[in-house]
């Protein structure tokens, strides 16, 4: 496994990335519907994770709809424009079926130590590349319930995890297998785990493509 980082994280773009509507049927689901689902997931998850924690003020934060439920989504344009072109290439690599995981890591602005981290490992099945037109059966309504759970563990885990009590900067990193093309702008990074840390398991979900297992990495109190 190899894992990037993007380097525009201090050097945001200017372009928007465009939401397609999901290629899916009622009961059937095709890669390029699973991967956009599950892109538009992390999207608003990790949305969810910096209101929720409290890494950005919550005036840069507007709510909307989104899986049936009441999520946020960041007004701030440089923010947007840096999580909108992660998504974008994080979709590449949903879609080559060559990505391992999503991490969301909480940096303390003063020390530099890494203080919380979100893990997402994605599970790909890969047998779908012989003939990636085709569909496979799955209940889109599943699918849904699968992911508002993941964004109601998300909202709820704000009760229990120790306050980040001091200011903290965030970064994305996306593990691949070593055969995925990697485009410039992306650089060979750490793990960046959090030491003496408390893990939490959350309740994942399934394109029947593509699963999702998150997990939460935190400092005790």
């Amino acid at each position: 496994t190899t894992l990037f980082r993007s380097n525009e994280y201090k050097s945001y773009l200017s372009s928007r990335m465009s939401v397609a509507t999901e290629q899916v049927v009622e009961s059937s689901i095709s890669l390029k519907g699973s991967t956009q689902m599950v892109a538009d997931f992390f999207y608003y998850a990790v949305n969810s994770i910096l209101f929720q924690r409290g890494v950005y003020p919550s005036h840069l934060f507007d709510t909307t709809t989104k899986y049936n439920l009441k999520v946020v989504e960041t007004c701030d344009d440089q923010l947007k424009t840096y999580l909108d072109n992660i998504i974008k290439q994080l979709k590449e690599w949903l879609n080559e079926l060559t990505v391992t995981k999503l991490v969301l890591v909480m940096q303390d602005l003063e020390s530099k130590e890494n203080v919380e981290r979100w893990s997402f490992d994605i599970q790909c099945d890969k047998s779908i590349r012989a003939s990636p037109n085709l569909s496979k059966p799955e209940d889109l309504k599943t699918v849904q319930r699968g992911i508002q759970d993941v964004i109601r563990q998300i909202v709820s885990c704000v009760t229990f995890l120790p306050v980040l009590e001091s200011s903290c900067s965030f970064d994305l990193l996306i593990f691949t297998d070593r055969d995925a093309e990697v485009p410039d702008g992306w650089d060979e990074t750490t793990a960046k785990l959090v030491p003496n840390c408390t893990d939490l398991k959350l309740k994942g979900f399934t394109t029947s493509i593509h699963t999702v297992n998150p997990t939460i990495s935190y400092r005790g109190c």
